[in-house]
């Protein structure tokens, strides 16, 4: 049975994670995404990011399932070769600053006049239309500019960046839907269109209600730390030994929690009886529960916390993490292997269809692996034109 996505071709001029993260659940469901590297390859291929074995880890997380085609787009023969492209593809992929698709010639008015069904998606840091869109764009500044850091971190504390490059992130997890989108909508126009993708509304989307209580009160929160603004106890406590995290959303969860600490006076204590009162209250509760939590060790207190079905789970570190049952039961490690790093274990797709439970992880191109075969399978060049692209520096 093949994949969902085969028979779609995507060019992705995208680089380092903005512009290849969004193609990876597509690759791995069938699509063709043929990476359109300058000579130099893409800037995520630097080792000195994430460096592992040589390669770059960054590079090896966000590539896999893709073919590398080394093409020189600043010069006429080689934006010929991209335009050949484009009529034979479905979605071009960029991550470029405003302005610099016009420049090379390969913006989306550019490329439908040659494909009318061609897609083009752009992730930016701030979009065409934005006062900003010539600003520099980089995660921290994404975090810190939409408000996200405000609220990250323990109260009084300086403002904390997410572990992760969450606007990096959110940007292609957003594009790769309004990929979907526009190729689902040219099934029924027969025509393509442009998909606009700001770094910064992705992340600013993410706020959800916290922005909807400031957008129709005024209600600016401060930082929670691992704590909820709405109900207590919901948050870390310290262990003898480390963190867990207890999450009473109901009442009822709040009543079992009091029995496995030995404490069913709190349940009954009126400044603590409903979620209200402990909201209320929570400077004079949290110090009794912070107590009876550092008598046990995590693994003494989950297995009692579970038997009494009050909804709780250790705070891992990554290795915990990545080794748990769940994501080798749900397939979410892959493997492959890379040339001159050996074996490489990264995180798989986390979309799991019924009727394709297990996608593609072929490993990631080396620069303009596959630039020779493109030309040979998907444009019909002949050896005598391949041959002279390579002599002339066009292709790679």
């Amino acid at each position: 049975m093949g994949l969902p996505l085969e028979g779609i071709r995507i060019l992705e001029l995208g680089q380092i994670i903005a512009g290849c993260f969004g193609t990876i659940p597509l690759a791995d469901l069938g699509a063709e995404v043929i990476k359109i590297e300058p000579h130099k390859g893409d800037a995520g291929r630097m080792p000195s990011v994430g460096n592992l074995r040589g390669e770059s880890a960054l590079f090896l997380t966000f590539n896999r399932n893709k073919q590398s085609f080394a093409l020189d787009l600043k010069r006429p023969e080689g934006l010929e070769v991209f335009y050949d492209l484009v009529r034979r593809s479905d979605v071009v992929v960029d991550n470029f600053r405003p302005g610099v698709l016009k420049r090379l010639k390969i913006d989306y008015e550019t490329l439908k006049a040659i494909n009318p069904r061609i897609i083009c998606c752009t992730v930016s840091g701030f979009g065409e239309e934005s006062p900003y869109r010539d600003h520099p764009s980089y995660d921290l500044i994404h975090q810190a500019m939409t408000g996200l850091m405000s609220i990250t971190g323990e109260p009084g504390r300086p403002p904390v960046r997410a572990g992760i490059p969450v606007a990096d992130l959110a940007g292609p997890i957003f594009a790769c839907k309004g990929i979907l989108i526009a190729l689902l909508e040219r099934e029924r126009t027969g025509v393509g269109q442009r998909v606009d993708v700001a770094m910064f509304d992705a992340l600013a989307a993410l706020l959800t209600y916290i922005a909807t209580l400031y957008l129709s009160q005024g209600e600016v929160p401060p930082p929670p730390g691992s704590a909820h603004e709405y109900m207590v106890p919901y948050q870390a406590f310290q262990t003898g030994d480390g963190y867990l995290v207890i999450a009473t959303r109901e009442e009822a969860f709040w009543r079992k929690l009091c029995q496995v600490l030995g404490r069913p006076d709190l349940a009954e204590d009126p400044r603590f009886a409903t979620n209200a009162e402990r909201v209320r209250h929570k400077e004079e509760l949290l110090p009794l529960l912070e107590a009876v939590f550092m008598t046990k060790r995590t693994e003494e207190w989950l297995p009692l916390l579970a038997k009494a079905e009050v909804p709780a789970g250790p705070v891992n570190t990554l290795d915990k993490a990545l080794d748990d049952a769940h994501l080798k039961l749900r397939d979410m490690i892959v493997g492959f292997e890379y040339p001159g790093v050996g074996p490489v274990r990264a995180l798989g797709n986390p979309i799991k269809l019924s009727r394709h439970p297990h996608g593609r992880c072929d490993p990631p191109p080396t620069l303009g692996q596959h630039t020779d075969e493109v030309l040979s399978r998907v444009l019909d060049y002949s050896t005598d034109r391949i041959q002279t692209l390579r002599r002339q520096g066009v292709t790679r």
